[in-house]
């Protein structure tokens, strides 16, 4: 089940950093890490994963949260999803966590 369309399509509240400020498109990479991220992964997975450090993921994250106007991991996965650089389909929800919301 997901998220209901009225949820999908209000525009992000956006927080005392992204108050004002535009939007600014990812760059792949920080679209690939933020996705990452919004599975779940931890910056050390994310890093694993990558071939990277977990400071590098740090340092692509704030980057990514300075252009989405974010001041946090959540608030910045949310707006990549409300202007859609990244999309509901690509967020995968664990079969236990789907199993429960049921």
């Amino acid at each position: 089940m997901g998220l209901p369309t009225a949820l999908l399509l209000r525009p992000p509240r956006l927080g005392a950093a992204g108050r004002g400020a535009a939007v600014k498109a990812l760059t792949a990479r920080q679209r690939q890490v933020l996705l990452l991220a919004a599975n779940g992964n931890s910056n050390a997975a994310i890093g694993r994963r990558l071939g990277i450090t977990p400071h590098s993921v740090t340092e692509v994250l704030s980057a990514a949260y300075r252009r989405l106007g974010a001041a946090d991991r959540a608030q910045a996965v949310a707006i990549a999803l409300a202007v859609g650089e990244i999309g509901v389909h690509q967020i995968h929800i664990p079969d236990e966590q789907r199993e429960a919301a049921a």
